[in-house]
């Protein structure tokens, strides 16, 4: 099979992972569907193994994010993704595993992390000091469950100081886009009622507006770590993000994801993204 003309991805950047690992040796980037060789409704930088996309198109995805920060495809660790608290700390040996969880944490130069998303929050985090990094895939349960606090304690495993993280919130679903049932709402409210906070009316009876990224930056900053949102709702922008919610009301068929990727470089004259 024959791989399309290349095009360029068009990653996102975090203003305070920028200012915070400037100079530093860590490098990151939010990846928009857009760059990649994918077409129809994965059109183009589809970099998800589980959706129904050509596995030569998904390969040749993955390895241009690798490319953009000069690494070979062989050193991008993902997880299998399940909505768990679960963090795992990647190494040289065990890179290529993808065990399954929902978080990475390493602090061996020379690896990518990435996780994907099409509507749930992708979280990079970085202490430039200690030279750890993470990242983590957090949708609704995911969040509820602790796997931001989880990854947090991971870091601090490896040698970070909390007081030292700085983490970003990637391009995720907005409340006004994410409409949820009573049984829903409960859950939250029975773990804390705090929770009511992230909830406003909807429309439909009986139903309301869920704020999952803004519980998910207020939980980060309650960990005690500076967190920060990129404000780009998937849901909303079609030509730049992939949305599991949005693809589900249209009735197609499938949805392709996009990926966060952050890599702390052999040395601080890695690829610039």
């Amino acid at each position: 099979m024959t791989t399309p003309p290349a095009r360029e991805p068009e990653p996102v950047r975090s203003p305070l992972l920028d200012r915070t690992c400037h100079g530093t040796a860590i490098r990151h980037g939010y990846f928009s569907r857009r760059g990649g060789v994918s077409d129809g409704l994965y059109h183009s930088l589809n970099v998800g193994l589980g959706s129904s996309d050509s596995p030569h198109h998904v390969a040749a995805n993955r390895a241009r994010v690798a490319t953009c920060f000069g690494l070979a495809v062989d050193r991008l660790a993902t997880v299998h993704q399940i909505h768990s608290p679960d963090v795992h700390v990647i190494t040289r040996a065990n890179v290529a595993d993808r065990p399954k969880g929902d978080a990475m944490v390493t602090r061996e130069p020379g690896l990518l992390l990435g996780v994907l998303t099409a509507d749930c929050g992708p979280v990079l985090f970085a202490d430039p000091v200690a030279g750890v990094i993470a990242a983590a895939h957090a949708g609704w349960r995911g969040a509820l469950d602790g796997v931001l606090e989880n990854t947090i304690a991971v870091m601090q495993d490896q040698g970070a100081e909390r007081s030292r993280i700085v983490a970003c919130l990637g391009p995720s679903i907005s409340q006004a886009n994410y409409e949820v049932g009573p049984e829903f709402m409960q859950r939250f409210l029975d773990a804390d009622a705090d929770n009511a906070a992230y909830f406003a009316p909807s429309p439909r009876a009986g139903h309301a507006l869920f704020d999952l990224r803004g519980m998910t930056i207020a939980r980060l900053r309650r960990a005690g770590v500076s967190a920060e949102l990129v404000d780009s709702c998937t849901y909303a922008d079609e030509t730049r993000w992939f949305s599991y919610r949005r693809a589900t009301h249209r009735n197609e068929a499938d949805y392709g994801r996009q990926m966060a990727a952050i890599a702390l470089m052999e040395d601080a004259h890695g690829a610039s993204l």
